[in-house]
């Protein structure tokens, strides 16, 4: 079983963010990822749970208001 492992500029790309914004929010631990050799990388089946959370979260912000 072999996870796909994201680099920054994938993750970028699959979010549709500039690669600096993917940066910024992993180094502020707003995105699941880990460092590798000082690079970043990002597990795909963390990155789909994760926009699955901030969907949920947006809805729920969105119930309250």
């Amino acid at each position: 079983m072999a996870e796909e492992i994201l680099t920054i500029k994938e993750v970028a790309a699959y979010l549709k963010l500039a690669e600096k914004t993917a940066y910024k929010l992993a180094a502020e631990g707003k995105l699941p990822g880990f460092k590798v050799g000082g690079s970043w990388r990002f597990k795909q089946i963390d990155i789909e749970r994760w926009i699955e959370e901030k969907k949920t979260s947006s809805k729920d912000q969105n119930d309250k208001g």
